[in-house]
C-alpha cells in the first residue's frame, strides 16, 4: 500500500506534467480528428493552468525522485526513467515543434517598396489595402507563412491576415476598446486559424473576427475592406502602391507556398476523376449581402467570368478580370435603377440598359452614367468546408 502511494506520485507529476500540454498541441493543432472537435473554451482554461500545473510537477517530481525513486525495482526503475525522457521530449513538441507562434513566426523586417523597386513577381496574389491616398499590397506567399502581419496603412492601423488551412483573408482593425492591441497566433480550430489580443488574452476566429472565448466572448473586430488581386492589377488601380517584400530570414518558408495562390488541391490530384465535384477543398468566392451568406463555384466562376445575380433583395454583380485571379463583388443596384453587366472588348463592363462603360473599380468611365460609382461588396476566396462551418445559412451557387 505505501509503495503504491509513493508511485502515485510520480505518476501525478508525470500527468501535470506533461499530459496538460500534449492535449492542447492536438486540439489547437491539424492533427487527425482534431480540428472537428467543439473544444475551443477547453483549450483556452487548459492554456492558462498549463504553467502552474507544471510548476507543481517541478515541485512534485523531485521529491519522488530523492526521497522514493531508489526503493524501486530495477524494471521500475527503467520503466519511469524511459517514460521521463519520453515526456521531456514532448516538452519539445508541444511548446516548439507544433507551437503555432514558433512554427509561424512574425516578420523580422517590413519591407515594402514601390513598383519601381519592387522584387514581388506581379503575377503574385495579393491583398491590397487603401486608405487615405496610401495603398498597400500584401503578397498571399508571405502572409500564408506568417498568417498576419500587423502594419499601418496610411494612418490607419491594420491587422492583414491569411489562413492557409480555410484559404482565405481578412483585414481588420487591430484596435480593441480604444487601444491598439498586439496579437499572436495561438493556433487553429476547426481549420482556421486563432489570434489572441495582447490586453485582454480573449481568442478571435480569423476567418470572422469574433472573440470566441475569453473576456470579450461575442465581440467583433472591425473588419476593413481589402480586395484580393494579382499584383499587376492591383498596380494597374493604384500605380503609386506599395508592396510588401519578403524577409529573407524566411525564404525557404516562402518558396514552400510558391504555387499555393494558383493550383486547388483538386489541380494536383491526377485520381480524381470529375474535377467539377464539390470537395472539402474546393475554391469558393464567398459574399454576404443583406446578412444573407452565398458562395460561388470558382471554377464556374473562370468560365462564366461575369455573373448578374440576386441575393435576397440585393442585386449583386460577381466577376473576375482577365488574368482569371482578381475578383469583385458589386451591388448592381444605382440610384433606384437595377443594372446588368457584361463584358466588352476592352475588358470593361457595359450595363445592357444604358450601354454605359464601367471599370473593375466600379467607376462608370465613359456613357449616360459617367462618373456613377457601384457599391462594393465585400468578397472573399474561401475553401469550401470553411466557409460553409463559418456561415452555416450559405447558399451555394453553381452553372
Amino acid at each position: 500500500m505505501k509503495r503504491k502511494e509513493h508511485s502515485s506520485l510520480f505518476w501525478i507529476s508525470m500527468f501535470v506534467l506533461f499530459v496538460p500540454g500534449l492535449i492542447h498541441a492536438y486540439l489547437l493543432m491539424p492533427f487527425p480528428g482534431s480540428q472537428n472537435i467543439e473544444s475551443i473554451k477547453l483549450c483556452y482554461y487548459i492554456e492558462k493552468v498549463i504553467f502552474p500545473l507544471r510548476m507543481l510537477g517541478v515541485v512534485l517530481l523531485p521529491v519522488y525522485l530523492f526521497r522514493y525513486f531508489s526503493s524501486n525495482s530495477r524494471l521500475s526503475k527503467i520503466v519511469k526513467i524511459t517514460l521521463l525522457i519520453l515526456g521531456l521530449g514532448s516538452l519539445y513538441i508541444t511548446d516548439i515543434a507544433f507551437k503555432a507562434s514558433s512554427m509561424f513566426e512574425e516578420p523580422r523586417s517590413i519591407r515594402f517598396a514601390n513598383s519601381i523597386n519592387n522584387k514581388v513577381p506581379e503575377s503574385y496574389i495579393v491583398l491590397g489595402v487603401v486608405n487615405n491616398g496610401v495603398a498597400k499590397a500584401y503578397p498571399l506567399v508571405y502572409l500564408g507563412y506568417h498568417h498576419k502581419v500587423q502594419d499601418n496603412v496610411g494612418d490607419l492601423p491594420v491587422l492583414v491576415t491569411y489562413c492557409t488551412m480555410c484559404r482565405t483573408g481578412r483585414v481588420y482593425s487591430p484596435v480593441v476598446n480604444g487601444e491598439r492591441q498586439n496579437f499572436r497566433l495561438v493556433g487553429a480550430r476547426h481549420y482556421n486559424a486563432i489570434i489572441e489580443d495582447q490586453s485582454t488574452g480573449s481568442w478571435w476566429y480569423q476567418a470572422t473576427g469574433e472573440a470566441a472565448v475569453g473576456p470579450l466572448k461575442g465581440s467583433f473586430l472591425k473588419e476593413l475592406p481589402y480586395e484580393q488581386s494579382s499584383l499587376s492589377s492591383w498596380l494597374d488601380k493604384h500605380p503609386g502602391s506599395l508592396i510588401l517584400q519578403p524577409d529573407g530570414h524566411f525564404k525557404d518558408d516562402y518558396e514552400d507556398l510558391k504555387y499555393y495562390d494558383v493550383k486547388q488541391p483538386v489541380d494536383k490530384d491526377s485520381t480524381i476523376k470529375n474535377k467539377d465535384t464539390l470537395y472539402r477543398k474546393t475554391w469558393v468566392v464567398g459574399v454576404i449581402a443583406g446578412k444573407q451568406p452565398r458562395a460561388y463555384d470558382w471554377r464556374k466562376l473562370q468560365e462564366i467570368c461575369l455573373l448578374n445575380d440576386q441575393i435576397g433583395n440585393t442585386p449583386v454583380l460577381i466577376g473576375l478580370e482577365d488574368d482569371d485571379q482578381t475578383f469583385h463583388a458589386f451591388s448592381r443596384q444605382v440610384d433606384g435603377k437595377q443594372l446588368s453587366f457584361k463584358p466588352d472588348s476592352n475588358g470593361n463592363l457595359v450595363d445592357q440598359e444604358t450601354a454605359s462603360v464601367w471599370n473593375w473599380d466600379g467607376k462608370c468611365i465613359s456613357g449616360a452614367e459617367k462618373g456613377r460609382q457601384l457599391t462594393k461588396i465585400q468578397a472573399y476566396q474561401e475553401y469550401w468546408h470553411s466557409w460553409q462551418h463559418f456561415h452555416p445559412a450559405t447558399t451555394y451557387w453553381k452553372k
